[in-house]
Parts: structure tokens; C-alpha cells; sequence
């Protein structure tokens, strides 16, 4: 536990023209959460964290965010946007005062874990006045350099790739950008930045330089490269992307999920899954999935917003849309669509239907090709199935409309008034029989194709 107080300030003023995109760049998504969401809930998660959000003007799209994920989180806007010091004085105001560690992260950086927030406030706690982020770069081409004397990772300098000497460029320890200050020197940090570069911009990064000049330490601690990918295109989204699916499925397993090709399923920020669950290949789970214990989904199945029980069984091909609720052992099959519905304990619908605004009870049975008419244009209605009802095969049940405990339904028929407990509803004409008519039918057919030549 660190006693210290805690104020992390992300920059998210970026205005992301590589991602080509009417969408702030903070805001594109990984594993169903926008970056910024993914920033907001590891600053969320770390004890008693102060948060700061640096904009740019009018990024409304982004502030609402901001409001809605971290309603505690104050939003600065950067006017001017000349560089990563210039977004931070934006904050100005909340890091005035503060006296304990500042964490300067970025909204487009997703994938930093918290045990590694965790040792830089560890070297603040030891002393250091700066803790930079630094990484191995494969290409450190375009990083800024991380200049050290090789000595517990004494930081002397780091040195934007512009403005690098070629020995300089040689080094591969580069900078990520996240950043750790003890806050009761970061105000007069920031006055002594100027923007005598390349690009007359303010770098966050001189403050290195000047902490060492008056007297403070300043180190870099090393993580995995994969940790602070920044995205900046859709091609770095896409590598984002597989990287974070990369660990929710190795976490998944160790949690004692089973996958049989842990690369073809996706799963969301939020899933969650119980002891024993068995996913088969090309599963795809939106937001708001909660599976229990020993609940298997087969081939090609797609959920969201849904809950299965324990034991039940789902596809292949089946699709859960938001609202589902899938109770203990129950089955649904291939090519079976579920929304706004709920299945109660050992209920079934193993083949090609539609299953909409629904209340199934316990042990009932859905035949192939069952139709629930919930929508009439205007307005959804909702169709009850009582406990150990049985639902022919190629049946419409047109809501509002209620089947009783017990009661069948013979395939074919349209039900549109309530059917009574144990009682059977049939709704298809009488079948006739004609002998003789098809051979008749044929050689009319056939005799007036020879009259035409055909």
C-alpha cells in the first residue's frame, strides 16, 4: 500500500490525422472500450487517485467521455497544443498544491498495466524527483533517447529524436512519454521548460535535464515495448487490439476457462467467465457477457449483454443479443437468435429461431423454425412460454401472447390469442388429398409445351 497521495493527469489533445476518422482518436475502441476508457480505468484503479484530463478545443465527444467514466475527473483544455509540457501546464491549476506523486499517461496509450504504474511510484517513494517509462525498442527510430550513466538506471537526459546527436541515435533505450513527478516540484519544473528545439515546442522530457540540474534524481525504469504502444493509425489499433486479446485470453485460461483455438476467440474488456467454461473455436463476446460455471459455447457464436447460467450450452452459430438471460443447463442451438429474453432452468431451442421480448419457463421446448412476432411496427410485445410448454416445429407466436404451463402447439399453426395450461392450439387448415391430381397436372403441362414447340 502507498500512503502518498496520488494525481494522474492524461493527455488526450491529440488530434490523431493519421486515423483518418471523424472520431477522436482517444475514442476508437479496444476490445469493445474506448482507449481513453482503458487509460481512465487504470487510473480508476489505483488507490485514491486524483485525475486530471487535458483536451483539446472543441473535443466535446471526449469531455462527455470523460464525464461518464470518471465523473470525479476534472477536464483541462490545451489552446495551443505546442507539445507534451504545454499540455501539462494546461493542468495547471490541479497539480498546484499537490504534494504527492503526479503520473503524466496519455489517452492513446491503452495497455500500460498497473503493477508497472506501481514501481514508478515506488522510486518516487524512494526518492527520485523524476521516474520516466522507458522501453527496448526493436526501431527506436522517431523515440526520443533515454541517455543514462548504465548505473541503477541513473536517468541524465532524454533526448528527442530530432534533436539527438548520431551517438545519441545509437541508443535503444527509448522514452514512452509516461512520465512520474514528486509533485512538490513539479510547478517550477514546468516554468523552466523553454522550446528552444527542433519544433519550438515545450517538452515534458527537459524536465529531466533540469531536475538534475538543481540537485533532484531522476531515473528510468524499463518495461516490455508492447506495454506503451502508442496508436496513432489503424494499423497500431489493429496491433493494440491483438495484443490486449493476446492477455485477456491467456488470463481467461489461467482463470480456468478452456479455449480449443484461443486465437479465433475475441473477448471484451468486461467478460466474464466462470470455472470450467469451454469456448470452441470463433466465439466472438461483445460488451456485458457474464458466463457461469461449466458453460460451454460451441463454434461461431456471437454474444453480447447476456448472461448464461451455469451448465447451459450455446451454438454453434448461435447469436445472444443484449438482454438475454440463459438459464442453469439450458440449450440453445444452431442458428438460434435470443434478445430481451429469458430462459429458464433445462429450457430449448435447438434449431433456427427467433426468440424476442420472451419469458420461457423451466423445461419448456422451442421447435425448429419458431417464430416469436414481437415487433407490429410501432411497438415490441412480449410472448410468455410457460414451464413444460411445447412449441411446435415452423410455428408464430404473435404478441402479445401467452402459453400456458404444460400446453403444446402443433407445427405449422399461428398463435395470436392465449393458450391455455396443458391445453393443445392448432391453427393449420385441414390437409386434402386428390388422387391422381399430379400426374394430371404433368401432362397438361407437358402437352401444352408440345403445342408450343417447346
Amino acid at each position: 500500500m502507498i500512503d502518498r497521495e496520488l494525481l494522474i493527469v492524461v493527455l488526450a489533445a491529440g488530434k490523431g490525422t493519421r486515423m483518418k476518422s471523424d472520431v477522436a482518436k482517444v475514442l476508437h475502441p479496444i476490445a469493445g472500450l474506448s482507449m481513453l476508457g482503458h487509460v481512465l480505468a487504470l487510473a480508476g484503479s489505483l488507490e485514491a487517485a486524483r485525475l486530471a484530463v487535458v483536451i483539446g478545443p472543441g473535443m466535446d465527444a471526449v469531455r462527455d467521455k470523460v464525464a461518464a467514466l470518471a465523473p470525479g475527473a476534472t477536464v483541462h483544455v490545451q489552446a495551443d497544443q505546442l507539445g507534451t509540457g504545454d499540455a501539462v501546464q494546461a493542468a495547471r491549476e490541479r497539480i498546484a498544491g499537490h504534494r504527492g506523486d503526479v503520473l503524466v499517461l496519455y489517452g492513446d496509450t491503452p495497455l500500460l498495466r498497473r503493477e508497472t504504474l506501481t514501481r514508478m511510484r515506488a522510486a518516487l517513494g524512494a526518492g527520485a524527483g523524476v521516474a520516466v517509462l522507458g522501453f527496448h525498442a526493436a526501431d527506436p527510430t522517431g523515440y526520443g533517447r533515454l541517455i543514462t550513466t548504465g548505473q541503477d538506471g541513473d536517468l541524465v537526459a532524454i533526448r528527442e529524436h530530432n534533436d539527438a546527436s548520431d551517438a545519441e541515435r545509437e541508443v535503444g533505450f527509448c522514452n514512452s512519454g509516461v512520465l512520474g513527478f514528486d509533485g512538490a516540484h513539479l510547478p517550477a519544473l514546468l516554468d523552466a521548460i523553454g522550446n528552444d528545439n527542433a519544433k519550438g515546442e515545450y517538452y515534458l522530457t527537459d524536465t529531466v535535464a533540469i531536475a538534475r540540474a538543481r540537485g533532484l534524481t531522476a531515473v528510468a525504469l524499463v518495461c516490455d515495448e508492447s506495454e506503451v504502444l502508442g496508436i496513432n493509425d489503424r494499423a497500431q489499433l489493429a496491433e493494440a487490439e491483438a495484443i490486449y486479446q493476446a492477455r485477456a485470453r491467456t488470463a481467461a485460461m489461467a482463470g480456468g476457462a478452456s479455449m480449443v483455438a484461443p486465437e479465433t476467440v475475441f473477448l471484451c474488456h468486461d467478460t466474464v467467465l466462470g470455472r470450467d467454461v469451454s469456448i470452441e473455436p470463433n466465439v466472438f463476446f461483445g460488451p456485458g457477457v457474464r458466463l457461469g460455471d461449466g458453460v460451454t459455447i460451441r463454434a461461431y457464436s456471437h454474444l453480447e449483454g447476456t448472461t448464461v447460467q451455469p451448465g447451459a450450452v450455446i451454438g454453434p452459430f448461435a447469436r445472444l443479443r443484449p438482454g438475454a438471460e440463459i438459464g442453469p443447463g439450458a440449450r440453445i442451438g444452431n442458428f438460434v437468435e435470443v434478445k430481451q429474453s429469458s430462459l429458464a432452468e433445462g429450457a430449448k431451442v435447438n434449431h433456427l429461431t427467433y426468440i424476442g421480448d420472451t419469458t420461457i419457463g423451466a423445461g419448456a421446448n422451442v421447435g425448429a423454425g419458431t417464430i416469436t412476432c414481437n415487433y407490429d411496427g410501432f411497438s415490441k410485445h412480449r410472448t410468455e412460454i410457460g414451464a413444460g410448454a411445447f412449441i411446435g416445429s415452423n410455428s408464430a407466436l404473435v404478441a402479445p401472447v401467452r402459453i400456458g404451463a404444460g400446453a403444446y402447439v402443433g407445427s405449422g399453426s399461428v398463435i395470436s390469442k392465449n393458450v391455455a395450461p396443458e391445453a393443445l392450439a392448432l391453427t393449420r387448415a385441414k390437409q386434402t388429398e386428390r388422387e391422381g391430381w399430379a400426374g394430371r397436372y404433368r401432362e397438361v403441362k407437358l402437352r401444352a409445351k408440345r403445342e408450343n414447340g417447346e
